[in-house]
């Protein structure tokens, strides 16, 4: 053998490239963590567990994605990081190995009106622009299909100087496909004139009724000092145009109570102020009046379709735009796939891979005109995820919140595979989750505990699923938890009756909901479940209605603002002391004077990224000096808010702080199984799970007959899910009557009684297909829900 073709028996030396195939943290003590080391491999699939509040957000989110967004942004000019957020590096001594994070988390997505489905993806993108080759008649550009662009047109002079002649005439057009009438919302409100004033009484007898237009505030005095109504006369006997100067003048600089303010008529002075907010971010008060003062009525002039009569009028084949968008997404992509015309053969590809990924993720059932604001937050991440299927990017990290969130244990197979073929493709794939179908799936586990809040915060494994099963922790001991049929069910003591429901998908349903017992309302993702309860369940008297809607508040607010617990502390603190309950807010008198009470301060540095700084008067604590100097059981008012709500729970509950009405608070957070929470934490920091579980504790106080609730099992551990049931259970035995809509199967083993809808998702939904109670649900398995729990019961 020749020297040339002998083989080498030495192995090849590895490339120094291939050695970075570890993600290493080490030392995090980001919120509750404890000093955290671990490796996570790269182009894997890690899934991240441990009870609610373990630490597993701290970590993945805090911690590894706050670092790599941070150092991505370090990689921009001084310039655009002044338009950035601003990002504090993170509490962790040494962060390697990180590659580009993309988060995908479960945050609602905006309530505008114009955002839908087809905006928030590339979907509606592409369609404007095939309508524009290929429409008939041809309206224009792809502008002209789009209800967020209105058509514009204007007329000038632009002076060029060329020899002789100096002026040009010109003209603007921009087409566009807003409705004029809706302005692109589809709906058209209409204001009741009686809930904005009394008529029978003058401005100056108080006859505006609209809050914060009280007799001798600004807002009054811009109408009772004008001079243009005469402010003694009732609003009754004004002329035609006193009327018309009350209501509808347009805006006019005048001068009003010897100050140059702009006058404008009632109703688009309230259209501006009141009603193009957001109702969910308005104040009770507010959002109250706007329930009682605007009706919305679908667009009479577009139908709801947001399009002006061009863009309805263009068409390929028999469809419109407004059409397409109004199809089921499933019915879209089929409908694609009959379009052929080979000058835009790449487009359609696009749409169709597109439109495929919907269905192939489970949202075959939306449409591309549904508003974004309406999707539940497990359907808000999905179609995050869209973008992310096609895109063409390796060696990312994707960090999933609970990407199960929602989904019926039929559509966790579907979520899986994509969770996996994202790791395919050579991407490092992290994810919080707390469903066993999920952590089976993965190839590295990381269980963090053992307990939640100060408890918490430590890494109890790390190693393989097999290794969790026999690793003693308690996510190893819980993987294997089957919820047993319930021997006997509770009898109802009353129906609450549903007759000819229709809203959505529901096709004409009637149903007789059991009262007195724990009810529970299942089917697939799009199966009308939410369409069904909250539609024909309205809240109101006698009806506690608890969703996963954002609690809405700043980065001051906190457990112990939104629950009404502060108002009994601050005032046992008041009592103690003998001064007043005022000392003890840091959003009032007790404030400290150089933070404002906001714990840290934020440094605007101009061009460059601002920067959050503890405060070091207060050192974070937020209050004056002089306020900590009162103490109620040996501690100061910022030791009380650093305390979690279990620790609260016995300060408040006896001894020299026994506080009852802060105690029967945090006995009902506890209840939830919020115990870990710290009462001054930032409510912008809580998870979807925690803020229905927050919301639910405030709600219990009410004296509501039927409870309704959505997925309360969202972002709860295994060893959690048992301590609802208990809950739910006890507010059955109380009186009240439960209504869950849930994919749990421990929840709908527990259930006294079952309504499954389906048979599957959108129109192919909206049907009761079971109503009976667990035992013979698994006993006929004439449903996927019957399958799934039969499969779950037999372990």
């Amino acid at each position: 053998m020749s020297i040339a073709t002998r083989p080498d028996p030495r192995p090849p030396v590895p490339h120094l490239a291939d050695s970075h195939d570890l993600i290493r943290v080490h030392g995090a003590r980001e919120n509750n963590l404890k000093d955290v080391s671990i490796e996570i491999p790269k182009r894997r699939l890690t899934v991240f567990t441990g009870v609610s509040g373990s630490g597993k957000s701290s970590l993945v989110f805090n911690t590894i994605a706050a670092e790599s967004q941070r150092l991505i942004n370090e990689t921009y000019s001084a310039f655009v990081q002044g338009f950035m957020p601003t990002l504090a590096r993170p509490e962790v001594d040494v962060l390697d190995g990180l590659t580009t994070v993309i988060t995908v988390d479960q945050q609602r997505m905006g309530a505008d009106p114009r955002s839908t489905v087809g905006t928030a993806t590339d979907a509606n993108a592409m369609l404007r622009i095939l309508f524009s080759r290929l429409g008939q008649p041809h309206i224009g550009p792809p502008s002209a299909y789009a209800f967020n662009v209105p058509s514009v047109r204007a007329s000038g002079a632009i002076t060029v100087e060329r020899g002789a002649k100096k002026t040009v005439k010109a003209t603007f057009n921009r087409t566009g496909g807003m409705c004029p009438r809706c302005e692109g919302r589809g709906a058209v409100s209409d204001i009741d004139l009686t809930q904005l004033y009394d008529d029978s009484k003058s401005l100056n007898e108080g006859a505006l009724t609209i809050p914060g237009y009280t007799a001798g505030g600004w807002n009054h005095r811009l109408y009772s000092e004008s001079g243009l109504v005469d402010p003694d006369k009732p609003i009754s006997k004004y002329t035609k145009k006193e009327r018309h100067d009350f209501l509808y003048h347009e805006a006019t600089r005048m001068k009003i109570a010897g100050i140059n303010m702009t006058y404008e008529g009632l109703i688009p002075r309230i259209q501006k102020s009141i009603l193009s907010k957001d109702t969910e971010a308005m104040q009770p008060h507010i959002r109250a009046f706007v329930d009682r003062a605007v009706t919305f009525a679908t667009c009479p002039e577009c139908e709801g379709t947001r399009l002006g009569e061009g863009a309805r009028s263009s068409k390929i084949g028999q469809v419109s735009i407004a059409d397409a968008c109004a199809m089921e997404i499933r019915d879209l992509a089929e409908w694609i796939r009959t379009v052929e015309e080979p000058s835009v053969a790449p487009l359609l590809a696009a749409l169709r891979q597109t439109l495929d990924s919907f269905v192939e993720i489970g949202l075959g059932y939306l449409s591309l005109d549904r508003p974004s604001g309406t999707l539940s937050g497990g359907e808000a991440q999905r179609v995050k995820m869209i973008r992310h299927l096609g895109s063409s990017l390796t060696d990312v990290t994707y960090v999933f919140d609970e990407p199960t969130s929602g989904l019926h244990p039929h559509d966790i197979q579907r979520m899986n595979s994509l969770l996996l073929r994202l790791r395919d493709k050579g991407n490092t794939v992290l994810v919080v989750e707390h469903k066993p179908e999920v952590i089976a799936i993965a190839d590295h586990v990381v269980d963090l505990g053992p307990g939640a809040g100060t408890a918490g915060g430590t890494v109890c494994f790390e190693g393989t699923v097999e290794g969790l099963r026999s690793g003693g922790t308690i996510t190893g001991r819980h993987l294997d938890d089957r919820a047993a049929l319930k021997e006997t069910v509770r009898t109802p003591t009353g129906t609450l009756r549903i007759r000819g429901a229709t809203a959505h998908n529901l096709r004409d349903v009637d149903v007789d909901i059991p009262l007195g017992v724990l009810c529970v309302v299942t089917g697939v993702a799009g199966s009308g479940k939410s369409s069904l309860v909250h539609g024909s369940i309205p809240a109101g008297e006698g009806v506690v209605s608890v969703d996963q809607s954002a609690i809405r508040g700043s980065r001051r607010s906190n457990p112990a603002t939104y629950t009404g617990l502060l108002d009994p502390i601050r005032k046992a603190f008041a009592k103690a002391n003998g001064v007043k309950p005022a000392l003890f807010s840091a959003n009032s008198e007790g404030a400290c004077p150089a933070c404002n009470g906001a714990g840290v301060i934020y440094t605007d540095l101009a061009m460059m990224a601002g920067v959050a700084t503890t405060c070091e008067d207060c050192e974070g604590k937020r209050f004056d000096a002089s306020v900590l100097d009162h103490l109620l059981g040996g501690l100061d008012i910022s030791e009380v808010l650093a305390m979690s709500v279990a620790e609260a729970e016995e300060f408040f509950g006896a001894g020299e702080a026994r506080t009852p009405a802060a105690h029967r608070v945090l006995t009902r957070l506890a209840d939830v199984g919020l115990g870990y929470l710290r009462l001054g934490q930032p409510l912008t920091t809580l998870s979807g799970g925690e803020r229905q579980r927050l919301k639910l504790a405030t709600h219990m106080a009410e004296k509501g007959g039927v409870y309704v609730l959505d997925e309360p099992t969202s972002g709860l551990h295994l060893a959690d899910v048992e301590q609802l049931l208990g809950l739910l259970d006890r507010l059955v035995d109380s009186g009240k009557s439960v209504i869950v809509v849930e994919h749990h199967q421990a929840v709908m083993a527990h259930a006294d009684w079952i309504i499954d809808l389906g048979p599957g998702a959108g129109h192919d939904g909206g049907r009761v297909v079971f109503e009976g109670t667990p035992a013979d649900l698994v006993a006929t398995r004439a449903t996927l829900t019957g399958e799934h729990l039969a499969a779950y019961v037999a372990g």
